[in-house]
């Protein structure tokens, strides 16, 4: 299994958060998205979000659905992320310093993948949208704005800017065709982001009651393998 495809079917491909951005931009202004989102990503020092994770297979047509809690936080110029997911799929992941750690408390399992090789293919997955600026969207995504559509926080309604991603890259092409995201522009948040493969299965996260820029309790995300874990690399 390549690096990339680890890191797409490990995180799901995470979340998008960024930081606040400024006013809200009408339907078909993607300059004025970008624009904020260069803007926004100076902002930019953490994010912690309630996360939920469905994943529906067409050929079963079942969905199954995890969920947790997932952190970026910027430090030193790089992005570190944390993610715990809870049972009965419990899992913490762990990102920095181009090391994506996975482990399994059940199977006292850790995963390591090293993205040294393939780091800007796959920062661009797992760090898409958090701290970003548009400029770098742009690089790696082909964009299409489809308009606004009102999607609940957890808190509230908010409008969100609804954006049709599909990558440069043909490796990543040839996981997902496309991805939708939808922004809080006035915040400069991602509340859903679809995922869309090849055999039309759909990968959807949604992410509510987050917390921007506040101090990040780092501890309950912490990997702590128990005694002999088994180890496995990439």
């Amino acid at each position: 299994m390549t690096t990339i495809r680890c890191i797409a079917a490990s995180l799901l491909l995470s979340a998008v958060i960024i930081s606040p951005a400024a006013a809200q931009p009408k339907p078909g202004n993607l300059d004025m998205v970008l624009h904020q989102l260069d803007e926004s990503a100076a902002k930019f020092r953490s994010a912690e979000a309630d996360l939920r994770w469905d994943f529906y297979e067409r050929v079963v047509k079942e969905t199954t659905t995890q969920t947790g809690s997932i952190f970026f936080k910027r430090e030193g110029g790089q992005t570190i992320m944390g993610a715990k997911l809870v049972p009965p799929s419990a899992r913490f992941l762990e990102y920095r310093d181009g090391l994506l750690r996975i482990y399994d408390p059940g199977t006292n399992h850790l995963t390591l993948i090293s993205t040294k090789d393939n780091q800007a293919q796959a920062e661009s997955l797992l760090t898409l949208g958090f701290g970003g600026s548009g400029t770098d969207l742009a690089k790696a995504w082909t964009i299409s704005d489809l308009g606004t559509e009102p999607i609940n926080d957890g808190e509230k309604t908010v409008t969100t800017a609804k954006l049709d991603l599909v990558s440069k890259n043909q490796s990543i092409r040839n996981m997902f065709t496309h991805i939708i995201i939808w922004v809080d522009t006035s915040r400069g948040i991602s509340l859903k982001q679809q995922l869309f493969t090849p055999s039309e299965d759909v990968r959807t996260s949604t992410y509510t009651h987050i917390r921007y820029n506040q101090p990040v309790n780092t501890a309950p995300y912490a990997i702590k393998p128990g005694k002999n874990p088994t180890i496995d690399r990439h």
